[in-house]
């Protein structure tokens, strides 16, 4: 069987870091993203979702050093469902992703990007000091492409 969640939304809130008893790094986050339901042709009714979800380990630091509330991120992961009693002996149940992998989806702001003290890239990555490197040139328009190879 298959289980395996793949979504793109943004942060409901700044993520706080925590630790588990074996010392292992974890963030619990809600991402919120839209949802389209077609009632007839041609009209859609946006509606917002939200759904809980936890990564751990490294990703889990990452998170905490260049994300906070609105960031956009990619989440790719696997879908988990719990449920527990709650103290007036209601049952209670949770749907949650376990991430395999989050992914920044945009670039830190403008501030962090352009101080000229930080080796970082513009997703707040350390970037390795090698000045043998060129950089590369976005110049596409020396290709040459008939549109019937195109795939799209």
């Amino acid at each position: 069987m298959l289980n395996r969640v793949i979504l793109v939304g943004r942060l409901t809130r700044d993520p706080e870091l925590r630790t588990t008893n074996s010392g292992m790094s974890v963030i619990t986050f809600t991402l919120a993203f839209d949802d389209y339901r077609n009632r007839n042709v041609g009209d859609s009714e946006r509606k917002g979702c939200f759904i809980n979800c936890t990564v751990f380990g490294q990703t889990a630091e990452n998170m905490a050093k260049y994300t906070r509330k609105g960031s956009l991120v990619g989440v790719d992961g696997r879908l988990n469902q719990r449920s527990y009693e709650t103290k007036d002996n209601r049952k209670v149940s949770v749907i949650e992703i376990f991430c395999d992998s989050v992914q920044f989806l945009e670039r830190r702001s403008e501030e962090s990007v352009s101080n000229p003290n930080a080796n970082q890239n513009e997703y707040g990555f350390q970037m390795k000091n090698d000045s043998n490197i060129e950089p590369e040139t976005n110049n596409v328009e020396g290709i040459d492409i008939a549109e019937d190879d195109l795939p799209f």
